[in-house]
């Protein structure tokens, strides 16, 4: 990060213009990564508490030419300057009536008639050596004017009945001229001094005219884009470590704060020195959000008398893009560079985290996908959806927009009300239990405040799940029977028999005693989930689970310790290629964690993994169950523990290396290669293996994974019970329709036996209006009489001769010809209009299948169906 000298002569400011620097709080930065940051109040990102920056014009040319090297003179003299503006502010308001008219005077026009002159000018030149005291006036209000000769009483005229504190605003207004004008005196670069003498020019109007300052300038009005970028990062904030613990949740709060209080204070490089390394389209958005900036943020910071608005504020993505990467590079440098002046743990925080947060939030500015700059992103939609700590209470609250934040900025304020707001909630995650074997009740899956299921039209009622429920009582439709016992007797009895047969000598070898897939079979059903056997094992107590760590914290039992030495022994032999050395490594390091299986005290499988709470994934390391004990379901049961255990720890994605044999096994798991977490969280925190796969997996809150197959089958079973009586309520039968045989040519569809019953509804939006008989009858005639008078019409007008196309009704199943339809509207067949249409629509669909599109008839066919459409659009008879 680079800053700029400052003149220490001047109290006036003068000019710097060709450097992105920070300002005068690059310091106060500095102090806010060095300094020890308390749990923040409910306030915005932005930190507007602090002294605002000085404008480029505080630093002098040299220093600005220099490279903008940061030096403690040059920071204390810009903070001097500012002090200066407001000591002056002070010192005129002090004055005596007199001297206020006198110094007005100089910016107000002759109030004589006739007279063009625009300021009084003293014809007496000031004393020398200056006099010490600067607040008696050095003219009299009968003193006359060097121009036009006029006494200075004719320039001050209006304002002798003048409230004392009107006059202070426009002596106000007086020391932001005086200041402008040396701004624009000094200023290099023509953009920047266009902006200030323009807005030099309208201070001075102001004091003439005694109104309030309103820039003219056809740059609009604050806020200029939404989401604004204290918006975006509290998404980002939301978005991307919403899910993360309090404490490490904290962090990435204050590196957001940091982020947005270092951009607040931001000096803007010139458009000028933006065009040496952007694309013209950039450079178009750039210019005119730099004069924005001016206007409203930059000069404000010095000249009060302006309204002051938040970078981070008013400005959006657009402007976030175009100096991301510049001040990315100078305020990691800066931090660098002042290394040695921060504490180590904020050292940590500035040098080590921050980097990574600037990496991720660049993702995201320049991504042309990401949600955080969605105008409607709330914390639901986010993709991280565990926003909320434990017990329902959200993290996070937004209150008020970017708009009526800008809009609260009163003149003269150095600072706004915050826009959007970041806050931590008082009632924080109660800390979860560490201890092996917790499990998660159901009713901590759901917060307090959690919504109540949304009702869907078509439902099925509540009254009727609840009657469904009462008539499932048997364990074992839902869970699968008890299957220890007959699981013993059937192995008894087969292996009683296999004596038998041995007794009775049988030339024939006995059968070999069933396998444990083929007894699970005649126990179990054949949609029994994987996991049944290890579940109801671990219901009677005959396996066990349990998380331990070689903790630093507390010495491990010696239990715990022989339960680690057995897991080393597991990974060891049913993952010959790993390095022995390696796994007890991984195994024993305190950043680790080994999800144990045990069965008679013995290990027989395990996970060991390592948590990134930051970050908010874990990496698996090694997961492996031993050979004996495989095709049981351990291995289910023991990642749905593990992933109960992550939910508790908000945790909410797995990352795991998978060789060639476990990609199928991390598939039934719920793993996939499309990778949902983003690549900048993972990068660098965990180790590529060669030859595996990179695969994940993303947590849902929601669900309760070792009760999930179980709840699935409830709900299988719920919804056959409904299917079985619906069918009761469907199995009744309606007579047939039999009016037709007596003649009856049409009747309402609805009258149609069980068709109302069955669930159909009468569909009332495109009922047409229906004519009479006599009335739609002539209307059919006149149309079938046009139509065969058209020109086109002669290749229809009578049935096809066999003749000319002998093969005709080998193609065409129900030919159709305008003398067939003139008999049947004679013998009253058209009873509705849909009947006439279907008819006039056969003859045209019949000619152009039978006929190719180069033909006259296919020509003739197209033609006069446009005529047809027309005219029965024009009686109203065409409803397509």
């Amino acid at each position: 990060m680079a800053s700029t000298n400052g003149d220490t002569t001047n109290s006036a400011p003068t000019s710097s213009s060709s450097s992105t620097c920070l300002s005068s709080n690059s310091s106060s930065i500095s102090s806010l990564a060095v300094s020890q940051a308390p749990a923040p109040e409910p306030s915005v990102l932005t930190n507007s508490s602090v002294v605002a920056s000085e404008p480029s014009c505080l630093a002098s040319s040299a220093g600005s030419r220099q490279g903008c090297q940061p030096t403690a003179t040059g920071e204390m003299s810009r903070t001097n300057n500012l002090q200066r503006i407001a000591q002056k502010k002070t010192q005129v308001r002090n004055y005596p009536r007199p001297k206020k008219l006198e110094k007005l005077a100089v910016y107000s026009s002759c109030k004589t008639e006739g007279c063009n002159c625009n300021g009084w000018k003293n014809p007496n030149p000031p004393p020398t050596p200056p006099r010490v005291d600067v607040s008696q006036p050095l003219a009299s209000l009968t003193d006359p004017c060097r121009s036009c000769s006029h006494t200075l009483g004719a320039h001050v005229s209006h304002l002798e009945n003048v409230a004392e504190e009107e006059l202070n605003r426009l002596l106000r207004i007086v020391v932001d001229v005086e200041n402008l004008f040396m701004c624009v005196h000094k200023e290099e670069d023509s953009e920047t001094k266009r902006v200030y003498f323009h807005l030099f020019k309208l201070l001075r109007k102001c004091i003439m005219n005694m109104c309030k300052p309103n820039i003219d300038m056809a740059i609009g009005t604050p806020p200029y884009e939404k989401p604004s970028i204290a918006k975006g990062v509290t998404n980002f904030v939301v978005y991307k470590f919403g899910h993360l613990a309090q404490k490490e949740w904290q962090t990435m709060y204050d590196l957001a704060k940091m982020f947005l209080h270092c951009l607040n204070h931001w000096k803007l490089e010139t458009p000028t020195l933006h065009m040496q390394h952007a694309q013209m389209d950039d450079f178009h958005n750039y210019q005119s959000n730099y004069t924005r900036w001016l206007c409203y943020c930059h000069v404000p910071a010095f000249c009060d008398s302006l309204s002051r608005y938040e970078t981070t504020v008013i400005f959006g993505r657009t402007l976030l893009r175009s100096v991301f990467q510049t001040m990315r590079r100078q305020v990691l440098d800066k931090f660098r560079a002042e290394k040695d002046l921060m504490p180590p743990e904020k050292r940590t925080l500035v040098l080590t985290h921050f980097p990574r947060f600037l990496s991720m939030l660049e993702e995201e500015v320049y991504g042309s996908n990401s949600p955080i700059w969605d105008p409607d992103f709330c914390q639901s939609t986010s993709a991280s959806t565990t926003a909320s700590a434990p017990g329902g209470f959200n993290r996070f609250t937004n209150s008020g927009t970017p708009a009526a934040s800008a809009a609260s900025a009163t003149d003269g304020a150095n600072a706004v009300k915050p826009s959007s707001t970041l806050v931590p909630t008082n009632n924080h995650p109660a800390k979860t239990k560490e201890a092996a074997g917790d499990k998660r009740r159901l009713d901590e899956m759901q917060g307090a405040g959690e919504n109540k299921k949304r009702k869907i039209e078509g439902d099925v009622k509540e009254e009727l799940v609840t009657e469904i429920l009462t008539l499932i009582t048997d364990p074992e439709q839902m869970v699968g029977p008890d299957s220890s016992k007959r699981l013993e007797a059937r192995k008894s009895k087969v292996f009683g028999k296999k004596k038998r047969i041995r007794r009775k000598r049988v030339v024939r070898g006995p059968k070999p005693p069933p396998t444990l897939q083929d007894l699970q079979k005649t126990l179990f059903p054949a949609h029994t989930a994987r996991d049944e056997i290890a579940r109801q094992e671990e219901m009677k107590g005959v396996i066990e689970f349990k998380v331990m760590a070689n903790t630093f914290k507390e010495r491990p039992s010696r239990e715990q310790l022989i339960w680690l030495i057995g897991l080393q022994n597991v990974f060891s032999h049913q993952l010959p290629r790993m390095p022995r050395e390696y796994i007890t490594r991984l195994v024993f390091d305190p950043k680790h964690k080994c999800l144990a299986l045990i069965k008679e005290n013995r290990v027989i499988g395990g996970i060991c993994f390592r948590m990134f709470p930051t970050q908010g994934f874990t990496e698996i390391v090694f997961c492996a169950v031993t050979s004996n004990e495989q095709v049981k379901g351990y291995g289910t049961h023991m990642m749905n523990h593990l992933k109960d255990y992550h939910i508790q720890h908000d945790i909410l994605h797995f990352l795991t290396f998978a060789d060639e044999y476990a990609i199928g096994y991390f598939k039934k798991q719920g793993f996939s290669k499309d990778i949902k977490l983003p690549k900048s969280a993972y990068l660098g925190y965990i180790k590529d293996y060669e030859g595996a796969t990179l695969m994940g997996c993303e947590l849902n809150p929601r669900i309760h994974y070792t009760c999930f197959s179980q709840i699935i089958r409830k709900q299988k079973e719920i919804v056959k019970k409904i299917l079985e009586k619906k069918q009761e309520l469907q199995e009744k039968v309606y007579p047939g329709v039999a009016c037709f045989k007596e003649g009856v040519r049409q009747i309402p569809i609805e009258s149609i036996p069980g068709l109302l019953e069955a669930g159909w509804k009468v569909d009332n939006t495109h009922k047409e209006t229906e004519m009479d008989s006599e009335q739609l009858h002539s209307t059919l005639k006149n149309i079938l009489m046009l139509i065969k008078n058209h020109q086109s019409a002669w290749p229809f007008q009578k049935p096809v001769d066999k003749n000319e196309a002998p093969d005709y009704l080998d193609h065409i199943r129900f030919p159709m010809d305008l003398k067939t339809m003139s008999e049947r509207l004679k013998n009253r067949y058209y009873c509705n209009k849909r009947l006439f249409i279907a008819d006039m629509n056969r003859i045209f669909t019949n000619c152009r299948a039978y006929n190719q599109p180069d033909t006259d008839y296919y020509k003739c066919a197209n033609s006069l169906e446009k005529f047809f459409q027309s005219k029965m659009k024009e009686s109203n008879l065409w409803d397509k």
